[in-house]
């Protein structure tokens, strides 16, 4: 771990310590870095998911015979559980 001399704003270490339910100034600055990283990488992660699905990526998706089989292809719930159906 680096060892640093920093100036912190006060009230912004005092609030995120409140927010962030620390109780060193330490666990805070170290969660909050760990925290904006975390926050970050999901945010480009999703605006790349977005990207993708306005690249047409998943338009296969769209109709679900792309991905579960042709109607009749598959045993219908009661087939699957060897109950009878609701008809017997």
């Amino acid at each position: 771990m680096t060892k640093i001399l920093v100036d912190v704003d006060d009230d912004a270490l005092s609030e995120a310590a409140e927010l962030l339910g620390t109780s060193t100034k330490k666990d805070t600055v170290n969660t909050a870095l760990r925290e904006t990283v975390e926050r970050l990488r999901r945010a480009r992660a999703y605006a790349e998911f977005i990207e993708l699905g306005k690249s047409g990526m998943f338009d296969v998706l769209h109709d679900k015979r792309n991905y579960r089989g042709v109607s009749g292809d598959l045993p219908d719930r009661h087939e699957r559980s060897g109950e009878d159906g609701p008809n017997s």
